[in-house]
């Protein structure tokens, strides 16, 4: 189990503000580089689609954004834990769901703040927007005026509307529900069901729970005021008696008293471990209260060992995490063109996630969390970075929608939907969650070698407070301290621990070992007193030869050519033909490594082969298949050309090597990258667009990169230095934390090394 992340108010704040303020932005989808552009995008152009839409509404799903785009309303009455903020406090929230929409499900999402509090005035002004959207989703407002808006919405409204707090939960309960019952071998209509907590979500859970079996005598619904039963007045309102049972039962503890399931949704601290002792046999126990649950899975399996627990915390297994269910309910449902969202939906949606969580994990979830998940006791919900969900769930909400009708256009050909769905998604988020799962795994000793700037230091912080191992910062104690606390991390002083060279026990030892490589390259015992205890790089690398730490980062503060000119006094980089610089570009859902980045100026055909062993290796490392292109201005001979010669022979010294990875070339970057193009060379050895470029110098691999972060907005991981005896990775002057973070990861998990 891995433990929650500290993270401070400066740290929240920072994120929210930088680089730009919020966390969306809106980027066209077509191109408008020219006046013939600009006027089939507005006028003239634009005033065909609108007159086919005019004629036939349906058109505007194939015409305009309606088909996958999403409102995320909320009034801001139930913001969260945090309670009535108001509109405008909602928006980080509301900007969050809409990032989730897109990083889960890539459904194009919108925040929307109402400023009132009047349940009439929040439906009109949803329903006079009802034309711009696909789907609503109704977020953070307070029952029971929830229940009236979603009610009147629905009825009004000929597109899905969804309120969350409600239904994402219920359905994420039921997914777990499904198979907790089935390893303790009960049937849902035969258990008894002790829900606490009577509000939206609890009333949404113990609602679909009965549409799919649960007998409303078996259900008890509890709230502040105790047990819900037939003839009592106080606290009560039309949803709420909608589930009172006769019953002599009036408080918690007495309902708990033989049940089979709990259901929690209330407090801290709600559930003693005396009413988990009451539970029959083989208790569930879904405890759903964030950031504190109505009792912990600790404090339960101390008195039952056979209960099995579910929280909403990411720390404990079996999270019932709303992420599971919205994005692909709205996937779905958009696919479909559906009118609406209804239970046949939610239930195929929660079946499907039992479903999943019974097959076998894949291993690169696996590695995500640190461990192997496997069905039982402690994995019942499947994980948010499953990468299957977004093929899985989806289709089976949009059979659901066809099936009852409510698909205004159904889809034909399923296992092709089922295909584009998985092919649509990013993979380059859950390569960085994996970066991230095995840097964690691995508890690396990081060396941060310029403790003098603040970019270093918040890396650094973030490195330990995120659980990734220990942060050691190379710098003085001042120093460190007072920029700590000019960044706002003034509390992090305690947390880490900072090395100066001029107080270190070791740096004998490290003179000692400096001057036995150095001394017959002309330096002096005095100057290798000056390298070892005044250059921060020189003693950084000092410290890691010497295993005083598992990982260095640092470039930040210098050039890389000259970061590695010193790291070069330690560590054999710039004369080490195995010394080679990858540099990963992330764009628009595709990867593409590219060396040599850093260390070879203009490389042989030897080198180039050795580069393109090191891209595969980093390609593998991050969990793909390497197919390398060697890339030039010509291809496969034509135009001829002597600076295009050695490219041509790079790909037979591989050959020759016998490597066990896809090669070609040489070949120009669209035949490398675009399976048309390429489609006009058949012998091409390729079986698919390259993903690891090799070019013919340092100088067109830096060119390439810089172009494609300025002009196309690419992002850049890297260079990435693999081939050295120990995990060293350089950032660049431009590093924000966030680049220096990443880089330090990479050192963690030997990433090509």
């Amino acid at each position: 189990m891995t433990g929650r992340t500290k993270i401070t108010d400066e740290e929240a704040l920072a994120y929210h503000l930088d680089p730009r303020p919020g966390k969306i932005e809106i980027n066209a989808s077509t191109a408008m580089a020219t006046q013939r552009d600009l006027s089939l995008a507005y006028s003239p152009g634009v005033a065909v689609p609108c007159e086919a839409i005019a004629k036939s509404p349906a058109l505007a799903y194939d015409y305009t954004t309606k088909g996958n785009l999403v409102a995320v309303i909320s009034n801001g009455t139930a913001v969260l834990g945090l309670g009535n903020l108001g509109a405008l406090a909602s928006k980080p929230v509301m900007e969050g769901k809409a990032v989730l929409f897109k990083r889960f499900a890539d459904v194009n999402s919108i925040d929307i703040e109402l400023d009132t509090e009047d349940v009439d005035a929040f439906v009109a002004a949803v329903k006079l927007m009802g034309p711009s959207f696909g789907g609503i989703n109704l977020e953070d407002i307070k029952a029971p005026e929830c229940f009236m808006i979603e009610s009147q919405l629905k009825e009004a409204m000929d597109i899905p509307v969804f309120h969350d707090d409600q239904h994402g939960t219920a359905v994420i309960c039921a997914a777990g529900l499904i198979n907790a019952l089935h390893i303790s071998g009960k049937k849902i209509e035969d258990v008894k069901i002790v829900l606490n907590g009577a509000g939206a979500a609890g009333i949404a859970c113990l609602e679909l729970l009965k549409t799919m079996g649960a007998r409303h005598e078996n259900c008890v619904m509890c709230d502040t005021k105790g047990v819900i039963w037939q003839g009592r007045t106080e606290g009560m309102n039309q949803w709420k008696s909608a589930h009172a049972i006769k019953t002599d039962l009036r408080t918690l503890d007495q309902a708990m008293k033989g049940a089979d399931v709990f259901l929690g949704v209330s407090a801290k601290g709600a559930v003693t471990p005396e009413m988990v002792s009451d539970m029959a046999e083989n208790p569930v126990i879904f405890a759903m209260a964030n950031p504190h649950p109505e009792i912990t899975p600790e404090e339960a399996h101390a008195v039952r060992p056979d209960a099995i627990v579910a929280t909403g915390r990411s720390d404990y297994p079996n999270q019932v995490n709303n992420v599971l269910g919205f994005p692909y309910l709205f996937r779905g449902a958009l696919d479909i063109h559906a009118r609406a969202i209804n239970d046949e939906m939610k239930i195929a949606c929660a079946e499907a996630l039992a479903a999943l969580a019974r097959e076998d994990v894949p291993d690169e979830v696996a590695m995500a969390y640190g461990r192997k998940l496997s069905f039982g006791r402690d994995y019942i919900i499947p994980t948010p970075f499953d990468p299957r969900l977004i093929h899985v769930i989806p289709p089976a909400v949009a059979r659901a929608g066809m099936d009852t009708g409510v698909a205004r256009r159904p889809i034909v050909d399923m296992e092709r939907y089922t295909h584009d769905l998985a092919a649509r998604m990013d993979p380059t988020a859950t390569i960085v969650q994996g970066i991230s799962a095995r840097a964690r795994q691995a508890q690396a000793r990081m060396i941060f070698a310029e403790g003098d700037d603040p970019r270093v230091l918040r890396a650094a912080v973030a490195y330990q407070r995120n659980g990734y191992g220990k942060a050691l910062i190379v710098g003085r104690d001042e120093d460190v301290r007072a920029k700590l606390e000019t960044a706002g991390l003034g509390d992090a002083v305690r947390e880490l621990e900072v090395i100066n060279a001029a107080n270190t026990r070791h740096l004998d030892q490290y003179k000692t070992y400096l001057y036995k490589r150095l001394q017959r390259q002309g330096f002096d015992a005095q100057d290798i007193h000056r390298l070892a205890s005044r250059d921060r790089h020189v003693f950084a690398a000092l410290m890691l030869a010497h295993e005083h730490g598992d990982g260095l980062v640092t470039g930040a503060t210098r050039k890389s050519a000259h970061a590695i000119r010193l790291l070069d006094h330690v560590f054999d980089i710039q004369n080490n033909p195995q010394a080679v610089g990858i540099t990963a570009l992330l764009h628009r859902g595709r990867i593409v490594l590219i060396g040599d980045t850093l260390v070879h100026e203009w490389p042989e055909p030897e080198d180039l082969a050795t580069i393109a062993e090191a891209g595969a290796r980093v390609s593998r490392g991050l969990g793909m298949e390497p197919r390398v292109a060697f890339v030039s201005f010509s291809t496969f001979g034509y135009p001829v050309s002597e600076r295009a010669e050695k490219m041509n022979r790079a790909p037979a010294v591989l050959e020759a090597r016998g490597v066990d990875f896809e090669f070609e070339g040489e070949m120009t970057v669209d035949v490398a990258l675009n399976a048309e193009v390429a489609a006009n060379y058949p012998f091409s050895r390729l079986t698919g667009p390259a993903n690891v470029l090799v070019v013919p110098a340092r100088h067109s691999a830096s060119i390439s990169v810089k172009l494609m972060q300025e002009m196309a907005g690419a992002t850049v991981i890297g260079p990435i230095l693999t081939g050295i005896d120990r995990p060293v990775q350089i950032a660049s002057t431009g590093s924000t934390s966030s680049d220096i973070l990443n880089m330090a990861l990479l050192a963690a998990c030997r990433v090509g090394g």
